[in-house]
């Protein structure tokens, strides 16, 4: 009898274990938060609704992210967020862009972004295990960087996304190069909203198709 009861308790638990649905902190900038385009179309949105159509439990992501935020300013905001809850299932770090553009010294990117990660393992459930970091796209030939005349700008943030990489592979946690898929754009107005820079939902979804099954095979199915 006791045995029984013991089975039972264990199955129970079990199934609310498996009943569980995930929580989502997404972290970032103006890609993040998807700059002028529906809540429902930014990545993180996009990711989510993917993921459900496969059956996973999984809730709305809560973004921590605006326009024009550097690595430092991203700390500061989740530092001050009171809505924050203390621990997530899963947790997304897209950042550097803007210390790239504002010319900011890449040794504070190394910094503020390994800062950002500890913060990120500590808000995440299952630790380093629960982290992912997507790279910095290439914005260099797009027709905003062409009337701004930006040079070197493919260079610089491939710089970026190198430290990025290198920190990301230090703490055992998958990077997400969108490097290379990002160029695959250039040209394509459809894949931009209309300040000619930022990515349309359409490219946000050509992001999450990138790696959606590594992702899954990462930090979902595991």
């Amino acid at each position: 009898m006791r045995k029984c009861i013991v089975c039972i308790t264990l199955l129970l638990a079990l199934n609310i274990q498996a009943q569980k649905t995930m929580e989502y902190l997404a972290l970032g900038d103006s890609y993040t938060i998807g700059e002028a385009v529906p809540e429902k179309l930014n990545w993180p949105n996009q990711l989510v609704q993917k993921l459900q159509k496969d059956g996973v439990k999984i809730n709305q992501p809560y973004i921590v992210a605006t326009t024009g935020w550097r690595t430092d300013e991203l700390i500061e905001a989740i530092e001050t967020d009171t809505q924050l809850k203390n621990k997530y299932d899963l947790v997304s770090l897209l950042i550097g862009v803007n210390n790239q553009y504002q010319n900011k010294p890449i040794e504070i990117y190394d910094k503020d972004l390994r800062k950002l990660l500890s913060i990120a393992i500590d808000k995440s459930v299952h630790g380093a295990g629960g982290v992912f970091m997507v790279g910095i796209p290439d914005y260099g030939d797009t027709a905003y960087a062409k009337k701004k005349k930006l040079t070197n700008v493919a260079e610089n943030v491939e710089k970026f996304n190198q430290v990025a990489s290198a920190i990301a592979k230090e703490y055992n946690i998958p990077f997400y190069p969108l490097f290379t898929l990002s160029q695959k754009f250039f040209g394509q107005p459809q894949m931009f909203v209309d300040d000619e820079l930022h990515p349309s939902g359409k490219q946000y979804q050509k992001w999450v198709d990138y790696f959606y099954q590594q992702l899954k095979k990462d930090r979902i199915n595991k």
